[in-house]
């Protein structure tokens, strides 16, 4: 009797005689494993990739075949520009703009604008889907696109162009201490809480990691942050000993995490970064003194010191003045704030204080950056520059003009260097030393760069060109934190004959 005969699906079939009790317990305790199976699959989360953009920000299912991770081609494409597909058989087209892909269901090559390509796995169809191995998506991407493409292939990420957004942590003076991270890009993370640790989850920000996954503070009350990704997904955990409140500042570019029981006892919110450089008052200033406490005195109310500076790094140009077009995407004010940051990490890690004269996008003259620079009165100052003519590293100090142009107990302002200059030309041959330890290709150069000149401490300008011929190396991690570790270490070694100016 066919089962669409019985009068109701909600009545049981009946038991055809003779059949043995024990075939029906297995087939109900097989049916009970298919059950349980299917709860705990359906409960597991489901494996995407995150896509980061100037266009778009979005997430594709990924799916498992064979072992291996896929994605669809056609739908990661789509949000990107123009796109359509054929299916011909077992060939399957795809037109994205003005570029022509052909893939063969079964096999691992492809061709894209005439060219072979590569796959790491063999190519897909699916209800008509083209679907790609994600481990190849490095090469497919970059010739689709024509432009840079960053996949983080294990926890499914892909960057494409120049739109992560980097971070820097550093704990800000005051007792207890605030830990405050710096974005390049405004974010919208949440923020949750667990006994000794708070988690900061980014959904939909490009967030990278810094220099390292982990960094230390030093402190009893903030140790460390840890920075992690996984399923399209970056965290940021804090391991704390107290409660930490969140806040934030300059439009979502800064958060800062504060101990509770300060947070609720001080007369006012803290503030969630500190002013920028350009806004900063002088060190010496009655704007910069300590607050004045709050009328109810408090034991737990803590005035704020001001904090001094060790080294000032300066980002060149920035804001309307882009710098060299290194080519048609890359500009060298967006490489000189991202090489800053990463050097300004590197020094707070070996407890160097490090104030950075730009944060953002923004336009500041050789005297601005040399008054701000002079103001907080820190034992180097050091410019960062990049290039795309030469090779290598070339390390600048000033060139000072013919004759001191002093006026008595004044200094002339094209000649304030001329008392460091001797410290200066020290510091360029230490950060030397330790970057030819790196293999690194290194130059020292005098030449009349503002506003070295201009600068009452040591001063050095750094000017980094590939090491090769492919430009992208300036933008590479590897490359930067190469650069960014060996300045830190070179300069911590020389802390004590650097010093501190007056």
């Amino acid at each position: 009797m066919p089962w669409s005969s019985y009068p109701s699906s909600h009545e049981a079939p009946p038991v055809v005689r003779g059949e043995p009790c024990s075939r029906i317990a297995g087939f109900l305790f097989i049916s009970g494993l298919v059950l349980v199976s299917s709860f705990l699959l359906s409960a597991a989360p489901q494996k995407r990739l995150a896509v980061y953009s100037v266009a778009a920000n979005y997430f594709l299912p990924v799916m498992q075949r064979a072992n291996h991770d896929y994605v669809a081609l056609l739908e990661l494409l789509d949000p990107l520009g123009r796109v359509n597909a054929k299916l011909d058989g077992r060939r399957w087209r795809i037109r994205y703009n003005n570029v022509e892909g052909e893939f063969i269901a079964g096999q691992n090559r492809a061709r894209i604008q005439g060219r072979v390509a590569d796959l790491s796995s063999i190519f897909l169809i699916e209800n008509g889907r083209g679907l790609v191995p994600v481990a190849s998506l490095s090469s497919l991407l970059p010739r689709f696109l024509g432009g840079p493409v960053t996949v983080h292939e294990d926890s499914g990420r892909i960057f494409i162009g120049s739109i992560a957004t980097h971070f820097t942590a550093s704990l800000a003076a005051g007792i207890p201490p605030r830990l405050v991270f710096n974005f390049s890009s405004p974010v919208s993370p949440s923020v949750s809480t667990e006994p000794g640790k708070v988690h900061i989850s980014f959904t939909r920000e490009p967030v990278v990691a810094p220099a390292s996954s982990t960094l230390t503070f030093g402190s009893n009350i903030i140790s460390s942050a840890t920075y992690s990704e996984s399923n399209g997904l970056a965290e940021i955990t804090v391991n704390t000993s107290a409660p930490l409140m969140p806040s934030f500042g300059d439009n979502g570019r800064t958060l800062t995490l504060t101990p509770a029981s300060a947070a609720s006892q001080a007369s006012s919110p803290a503030p969630s970064s500190p002013p920028s450089a350009a806004a900063r008052p002088a060190a010496n200033s009655p704007a910069n003194s300590p607050p004045s406490p709050p009328s109810a005195t408090s034991p737990s109310s803590y005035p704020s010191a001001p904090r001094r500076y060790f080294a000032v790094v300066d980002p060149s140009h920035g804001g309307d003045d882009r710098g060299e077009a290194l080519s048609s995407t890359l500009l060298e004010k967006d490489v000189t704030l991202a090489l800053a940051r990463r050097l300004r990490q590197e020094l707070e890690n070996r407890g160097i204080s490090t104030l950075m004269l730009r944060e953002s996008d923004a336009n500041l003259s050789s005297d601005q950056r040399a008054v701000l620079a002079n103001t907080n009165h820190p034992a180097i100052y050091i410019a960062l520059h990049v290039a795309s003519g030469g090779h290598g590293i070339r390390l600048y100090t000033a060139l000072l003009p013919y004759g001191n142009g002093d006026n008595g107990l004044f200094r002339s302002w094209s000649n304030a260097q001329s008392s460091f200059l001797s410290v200066s030309q020290g510091a360029a041959a230490s950060i030397s030393a330790e970057l030819q330890k790196q293999q690194a290709s290194v130059r020292i150069v005098t030449a009349p760069l503002r506003p070295l000149n201009n600068v009452t401490a040591a001063a050095v300008a750094i000017e980094l060109a590939p090491a090769g011929s492919d430009l992208a190396q300036l933008t590479s991690a590897d490359y930067q934190q190469l650069i960014a570790n060996a300045v830190a270490t070179a300069i911590a070694a020389t802390r004590d004959k650097l010093g501190a100016t007056p």
